[in-house]
């Protein structure tokens, strides 16, 4: 029988309901990992096939703990987060610190519980999800979303630097504009404020030099690269996976 390319790890994948998080931890089960997939809501886990599903609650530090200590894992993959829309004169003070909160001490949250039990094995790989709207590129209208995705890559090489020498490796993930449920929650919401769908859904596309956005799979491949012992030359980087946004 063939090994898959992650047998024998144990991940765990938070935001695992939908999206990104859930393609990852259905890629990383077909290489043969034991994917601990989590959400805040369990009722997004019910179709998951291949994994043990559970609710986590990523900003809540006893859930995190409890989820951290059922898992144990080798591989830690952080997907949870939020797009807020608007300029830095739209944002408020709430949407800043919820933004901070999920997007970022979450990560922190999750990172810290898990980091000890992957030193006293001397591996482990954390992949933490930024975008490419971040410090690599702006965009109009993600003010607060840029923010806290600039503020995940600073955090994932400080992590990548600390423990380069003690067999953990940390990485970050830059995507471009993936199709999504939450994509499309904000392609319709951006269709009302302009009074039209399609030209919102053009808006998306027309910023993407192939002249289209990525599916959760093409992200959930570079997942599990880094999640495996191929990448394990690999870290502190953020990974750019946009579709030439940001080249040109």
């Amino acid at each position: 029988m063939v090994k898959g390319r992650l047998s024998g790890k144990r991940v765990l994948v938070t935001a695992a309901g939908q999206g990104i998080g859930r393609a990852s931890a259905l890629a990383m089960a077909a290489e043969g990992a034991q994917v601990f997939a989590t959400d805040v809501n369990p009722a997004a886990l019910d179709t998951l096939q291949g994994v043990e599903a559970f609710a986590l609650d990523v900003r809540d530090e006893a859930s995190v703990k409890e989820g951290v200590a059922r898992a144990e894992p080798d591989v830690l993959f952080n997907c949870a987060g939020f797009v807020h829309h608007g300029s830095v004169l739209d944002a408020s003070d709430d949407e800043w610190d919820f933004a901070f909160d999920l997007n970022i001490r979450s990560m922190f949250r999750t990172i810290r519980a898990a980091l000890p039990g992957m030193l006293a094995k001397g591996n482990g790989s954390i992949i933490n999800m930024s975008s490419a709207c971040s410090s690599v590129i702006g965009a109009p209208n993600r003010f607060i979303y840029g923010t806290t995705k600039a503020a995940v890559i600073g955090l994932t090489k400080s992590i990548a630097v600390d423990y380069v020498a003690k067999g953990v490796r940390c990485n970050c993930i830059c995507p471009g504009t993936v199709e999504s449920p939450s994509w499309h929650d904000r392609v319709d919401t951006l269709g009302k404020q302009l009074g039209n769908r399609e030209q919102a859904l053009q808006q998306f596309v027309a910023r993407q030099p192939m002249g289209r956005v990525a599916t959760a799979e093409e992200i959930a491949a570079l997942v599990v690269y880094l999640a495996s012992d191929e990448s394990a030359f690999t870290t502190g980087h953020p990974h750019i996976i946009d579709g030439g946004w940001s080249g040109q």
